[in-house]
């Protein structure tokens, strides 16, 4: 009775959020047909048990039972991980813990490497055309510096030509 009112005051809830009257939406969820019990599952399919959210099945008995959301998990005296189902029929939750692991470990992998990247890879190719510019800086002053060496010899020998010529 108690998720029946949550559930109630859920979708009342998104309705105010969404703008829509929420007298409309009490009204369907007060004329809604209780949701059966997941006990009354037990014994038939997976398929019919985990159509209610609500449920659990546990495939060592063959039984429906009420998902403990007091615990994120459910507890091995109730039903073991390997033989647990909740949601879907095809995937356990010792296979979903492992699933959602992997995810959120390449998840945080791939944010720490974007990261990476951001932080040093593009900061050090930034200062390497600073570093390329002084180079070329330096490496034009060099020949300038050569330039009027060279033009400096050429005046000093012309000097000496024409004093010859005198003598």
């Amino acid at each position: 009775m108690a998720a029946e009112r949550r559930w109630a005051l859920w979708l009342q809830g998104w309705a105010l959020l969404w703008g829509r009257a929420g007298m409309g939406l009490a009204h369907l969820a007060a004329t809604a047909p209780p949701a059966p019990a997941c006990s009354e599952f037990s014994q038939r399919s997976c398929e019919e048990c985990l159509k209610n959210v609500a449920c659990l099945w546990c495939y060592t008995n063959n039984t429906c039972i009420d998902y403990p959301v007091r615990s994120i998990l459910p507890p091995s005296s109730l039903c073991s991980l390997s033989n647990a189902r909740w949601g879907v029929c095809w995937i356990n939750f010792e296979a979903l813990i492992i699933a959602i692991a992997v995810v959120a470990g390449l998840i945080l992998v791939s944010v720490t490497a974007c990261c990476c990247y951001c932080c040093y890879c593009r900061r050090r190719s930034r200062s390497r055309p600073d570093e390329e510019e002084e180079r070329l800086a330096r490496k034009r002053e060099e020949q300038r510096l050569q330039s009027l060496q060279r033009r400096d010899i050429r005046v000093n020998l012309n000097k000496f030509e024409s004093l010859e010529q005198i003598w």
